[in-house]
């Protein structure tokens, strides 16, 4: 039974201009160095230079597999909730966005599951080896696919942050539901690098 193994990733920590940062491309490499005895056979970014920058960096430590870009990936809102349906913190976050902006964002979120969110032969059909992927892309696109993975309600996307550079492994099999199996988990990064792209507080 084929397993499509799926490693997502926030990029790694960026600049004001979303240009990977020295510590960015630290904790990418990383990443990189703890996925290495992983049999990747691709890794996809989005088309944003600090998602692109991060796999570079981290395919540094994998056995050559190719590094190529993915539109689907981009950075993008991909539900806007109805304004009934919106929690009151996030109610000034979705201030603006039209509903063509919104259809853009759930379009490119559909895409996204599409494409990505299947067993390898896409089907369940014919029996097939299994695959193993990176996808490096932005929050909210990883929480649109975990939340995908859960069968959750499409706002529940909102309740869901990953940091830069941390692990999320979803599992997809054919005739079963998806398999969440790590979400945003750092145990490559030194305390010093972790919980980058979240407010500054206190974490464990």
């Amino acid at each position: 039974m084929a397993t499509r193994h799926l490693y997502l990733v926030r990029h790694g920590a960026a600049d004001a201009f979303g240009r990977l940062t020295d510590i960015g491309g630290r904790q990418s490499g990383l990443l990189g160095e703890r996925l290495a005895r992983v049999p990747i056979d691709a890794v996809w970014h989005s088309p944003l230079p600090r998602a692109g920058a991060s796999a570079r960096e981290l395919a540094r430590y994998l056995p050559d597999p190719p590094v190529a870009e993915a539109a689907e990936l981009i950075d993008h809102v991909p539900y806007v909730p109805e304004p009934a349906a919106t929690p009151p913190s996030w109610i000034g976050f979705f201030d603006g966005y039209d509903a063509a902006e919104a259809a853009s964002g759930r379009r490119l979120a559909d895409a996204l599951v599409a494409r990505f969110a299947k067993t390898p032969d896409g089907s369940g059909g014919s029996p097939q080896a299994d695959t193993h992927e990176v996808l490096v892309t932005h929050a909210y696109p990883i929480a649109w696919l975990v939340r995908h993975a859960l069968d959750a309600p499409p706002s529940r996307w909102l309740g869901l942050n990953l940091a830069n550079a941390a692990l999320t492994i979803i599992e997809y099999r054919p005739d079963l539901p998806p398999t969440l199996v790590m979400f945003n988990d750092m145990g490559h990064l030194p305390p010093d690098l972790r919980w980058t792209g979240f407010p500054k507080v206190v974490r464990p």
